[in-house]
């Protein structure tokens, strides 16, 4: 079975594992999810991630992060660009998630980042997903 969307499968495993509340999931790993997953541990969403070397492909343990009381860090988080329909946006049209609450991850020619990294280096790109 191929996936269209391996992004948007890993997206759905964070999302279903923090909701259970879980520690860790493992995702499938690939270069554009190991990025998407280092803008996630720098904008302090999730702990910490590992890539896991297996026989033929790669896989990325994510550990994700709660609150003293054991709520989610992560409340919401959403696919934008799909294979079906992609989203670019100019440097000027970058967007805020949430007034600036979330974050937006976006593929930029100077790789893959957060909204406001895009913004400090003046650079567009694909917005690849929301959180918040």
């Amino acid at each position: 079975m191929s996936l269209t969307d391996p992004i948007a499968d890993m997206l759905t495993k964070i999302r279903n594992a923090s909701n259970a509340m879980h520690e860790v999931v493992d995702v499938p790993a690939s270069n554009i999810k190991k990025e998407i997953t280092r803008v996630l541990k720098n904008e302090g969403y999730i702990k910490d991630f590992k890539y896991l070397k297996s026989d033929s492909k790669g896989v990325i343990r994510i550990f994700l992060k709660y609150t003293k009381s054991r709520d989610k860090i992560i409340s919401g988080i959403k696919r934008i660009s799909k294979p079906g329909l992609r989203v670019y946006v100019s440097k000027d049209n970058i967007p805020k998630v949430l007034g600036g609450l979330g974050v937006a991850v976006m593929s930029t020619p100077k790789g893959v980042m957060s909204d406001k990294n895009s913004r400090e280096m003046n650079v567009g790109g694909e917005v690849l997903c929301y959180i918040w």
